[in-house]
C-alpha cells in the first residue's frame, strides 16, 4: 500500500484554543495537501478535511488525482468530476429527445476531448410506490411537484 495522504493527522496537533499554525517544514504529497499547506505552510483542522475530499474524489470519478489546478490541456480530478456530472445530467434530461444514447455516453466517458452540450432541463423524478398489505406503512409527501414515497417496515 501506498498512502498518499498529505497527514491525516494535522488536526491532532492543536491545542484546544489553536484554529491554524505555521510551517517551515511541508512533507506530504501535493496532490493530497491543503493548497494553503502546500504553498505557504499554513495548517488547520482544515487540512485534513481538504485530503479527505481529495479521497471522496477519487473514489467517486474512480481516477487518481493529478493535481488541482488546470494547466493547459491536463484534465485533472475536478475537471474529470465536473464532466462527469454534466454528462449525468445530460442523461436525465426531461424530454427524450435531448438524452444521448447509450453509445454517445460511453464516448463522451471514454474522451476528454469532446465537447458536451449543456443540459438543458434535468426531469423531476417522481416515485410511486404500490401499496402492498399490511405490512408497510406509506408517508407521502409533495415539494415543487414532486412526489416520494417512503416505506417504513413492522
Amino acid at each position: 500500500m501506498n498512502p498518499k495522504i498529505s497527514d491525516f493527522g494535522l488536526a491532532r496537533i492543536f491545542s484546544s484554543k489553536d484554529t491554524e499554525e505555521n510551517t517551515n517544514r511541508i512533507i506530504g504529497t501535493y496532490g493530497y495537501m491543503a493548497p494553503e499547506y502546500a504553498s505557504e505552510g499554513l495548517f488547520s483542522v482544515k487540512s485534513d478535511v481538504f485530503s479527505f475530499g481529495v479521497l471522496i474524489l477519487e473514489i467517486v470519478t474512480g481516477k487518481r488525482n493529478s493535481g488541482f489546478h488546470q494547466c493547459g490541456d491536463l484534465f485533472n480530478l475536478l475537471g474529470y468530476m465536473m464532466r462527469c456530472i454534466n454528462i449525468a445530467l445530460l442523461c436525465v434530461q426531461e424530454n427524450a429527445v435531448d438524452r444521448p444514447t447509450m453509445s454517445d455516453v460511453v464516448v463522451m466517458l471514454s474522451s476528454e476531448n469532446i465537447a458536451l452540450s449543456e443540459a438543458n432541463h434535468p426531469a423531476y423524478f417522481h416515485i410511486r410506490v404500490a401499496k402492498e398489505e399490511a405490512s408497510t406503512s406509506i408517508e407521502s409527501s409533495g415539494l415543487n411537484n414532486t412526489t416520494m414515497s417512503i416505506l417504513y417496515g413492522r
